[in-house]
């Protein structure tokens, strides 16, 4: 677990699920041009998570950028895969909240594995 879920969880809370970018985020043009460095950063920086009370996604090493969003402020997080993302494990998890908030992100490794976790704490 990050250090970033480390030191933000509140009284009572614990992780039931953490996920990472997949390694398909190292195969795209950033990548190569990045010799790997930046996909690497990336994967080790970027955090996203399911506790008992809320889910929490971070991206960003020096300037972080935040989800933090209550369970019972959710109304659905949908999975978005392409035949390969099917095939390999990814997808685009999309939180969708109660405000009209909706926030993507893509290539993360077992998005469906992420939103079956998040419809076993919320129920």
């Amino acid at each position: 677990m990050g250090t970033y879920i480390d030191n933000n969880l509140i009284k009572d809370e614990v992780v039931v699920y953490e996920t990472k970018y997949h390694w398909k985020i190292f195969f795209t043009l950033k990548g190569f041009f990045t010799l790997f460095i930046a996909p690497a950063l990336s994967r080790w920086s970027d955090e996203f998570v399911i506790t008992n009370k809320r889910i929490i996604c971070k991206t960003g090493l020096f300037s972080h950028k935040t989800l933090e969003m209550n369970l019972n402020k959710i109304e659905s997080v949908n999975v978005d895969q392409s035949i390969f993302g099917r095939m390999f494990g990814y997808g685009t998890i999309t939180i969708i909240g109660t405000g009209g908030t909706r926030e993507s992100f893509p290539n993360i490794g077992n998005a469906v594995e992420f939103r079956k976790k998040f419809q076993e704490v919320s129920s």
